[in-house]
């Protein structure tokens, strides 16, 4: 009867390990079946799945990614934050393994002679004092009745998990930051040429006014606004001059070394912008975008919360044991087996009245989970909105160049033509300085559309998940 009474009281311990006392929850978010903007197609491939090496062509572009993937700080934080994290998941792992401490004591008491322990020592040991010395093992351990140990064991790994998915989006913003920056760079490189080639054209206009004046055949009035046209197209250089040191520097900063130059080893009207640009089918962008990607192990860290303070709640059986040598007498300490003793323990604590903690715990839990599902979903929302945006932009602005291109030819020949018509006393001066500033601001315009065209592709990569690999 004694050894049935063991093995159901085993049984029920098995079954009761096993129990779970919260569910958790899943969500399915909410996808369209295709962008807006995008090529209705079934195609499963999309340029996020593409290294970035491939993706960004241009060679010095390349060499500041890799600088700044192997010098950014943030980074390198990112990388501390996921060896912090699995520390932690190596320390979750052990939770089911008892805790041990060995001790080593030796003590004396001295009791009152008048005390019912002074007379018993005095009488049977023979002297006033008594000693008392101890080594062993205390072994701890705690059955894992209601999961608890294992959910704490599932949030950190969430946690472990979340911090690679950080590392990954902490590269994806890196790399379209340079990108960006980069083409930032040649677009004022490309509009530093378009105001020193204006600046020229002032210049000479100047030239020939000033000698009409001097010929008698125009105010002073002509000479001037030709200057003051002069010295608008002389304050766009130092501009745009200050603009490239800062972006340079900004680059810099990136890669994690001192501000300086940036080597460019080609022009914004090389740098070739993609078309026909696949993006899979948004079902993909929850497993590939690496913030998506963390507001899911965020739910699943909740999940695991939830069922921690839960466990809380319900009862906890501890087991404990001590054994070792003890001995009054210093001489005969180590003695075998006299010295020897054990001792074993098993306890049951069911939380009772504790000002309502543990229930506010698993309250305030749930409140995170539900949280954590709110901030899921409009995660995913933001992510197929921004590949969005990044398809209208690509394909608007293409329309846009396309005019612009247009308008930036028709005005150079209307400023040759003037310039002709200038030199022959058939054109005034103001119609040369007006085509002179027409020509230089759709220029100016033309390299922003060329660079807002690149950093909307690069915006697509990034929005789609790529950028990591």
């Amino acid at each position: 009867m004694k050894n049935l009474n063991i093995y159901i009281v085993f049984t029920a311990f098995l079954v009761l390990t096993g129990c779970k006392v919260s569910k958790d929850v899943e969500v399915q978010p909410e996808l369209p079946e295709a962008y807006r903007n995008a090529v209705v197609t079934a195609d499963t491939l999309t340029i996020a799945d593409v290294e970035w090496k491939t993706f960004f062509p241009d060679a010095a572009l390349q060499d500041l990614i890799g600088e700044a993937i192997s010098g950014n700080y943030d980074l390198q934080i990112a990388i501390k934050n996921i060896e912090a994290s699995h520390q932690m998941l190596k320390q979750a792992k052990w939770g089911n393994v008892p805790q041990a401490n060995l001790y080593v004591n030796a003590n004396t008491t001295i009791p009152s002679e008048n005390s019912l322990n002074g007379l018993s020592a005095k009488n049977f040991l023979g002297t006033s004092h008594v000693e008392d010395y101890n080594a062993g093992i205390n072994l701890s351990w705690e059955a894992d009745i209601w999961r608890k140990i294992n959910s704490r064991k599932k949030e950190a790994l969430a946690q472990y998990l979340k911090t690679e998915e950080a590392k990954k989006a902490v590269q994806t913003e890196l790399v379209t930051g340079v990108a960006k920056g980069y083409y930032n760079l040649l677009m004022l490189d490309a509009q530093l040429s378009v105001a020193k080639k204006n600046l020229e054209l002032s210049e000479n206009t100047l030239r020939m006014v000033s000698m009409q004046f001097d010929a008698g055949q125009v105010t002073s009035l002509a000479v001037e606004q030709a200057n003051a046209q002069k010295l608008t197209a002389a304050r766009i250089v130092p501009m745009l001059e200050k603009q490239i040191a800062i972006q340079e520097n900004a680059l810099s900063i990136l890669t994690g070394e001192l501000p300086g130059e940036i080597a460019r080893i080609t022009s914004l009207d090389l740098e070739p912008v993609y078309e026909n640009i696949s993006t899979g089918l948004p079902a993909a962008i929850v497993s590939r975008r690496p913030d998506v990607r963390m507001f899911e192990y965020d739910l699943a860290a909740a999940n695991a919360r939830v069922g921690v303070t839960k466990a809380q709640m319900y009862p906890a059986i501890n087991i404990t044991a001590t054994g070792g040598l003890n001995s009054f007498k210093s001489d005969n300490w180590f003695n075998m087996p006299s010295s020897l003793f054990g001792m074993v323990a098993g306890g049951l604590v069911q939380p009772l009245l504790n000002s309502r903690r543990l229930r506010t715990e698993y309250e305030v839990a749930k409140i995170e989970r539900e949280k954590a599902v709110l901030s899921f979903r409009q995660g995913v929302l933001v992510a197929v909105g921004e590949v969005s945006d990044a398809l209208v932009q690509i394909e608007k602005l293409k329309d846009e160049q396309d005019f612009a291109q247009q308008r930036v030819e028709s005005l150079q020949k209307a400023t040759t033509n003037a310039d002709k018509l200038f030199n022959r006393g058939m054109a005034t001066y103001l119609e040369v300085i007006t085509a002179q500033s027409n020509v230089l601001q759709s220029e100016l315009d033309l390299a922003t559309l060329k660079r807002d065209q690149l950093n909307a592709v690069t915006d697509l990569y990034r929005a789609l998940g790529g950028g990591w690999k």
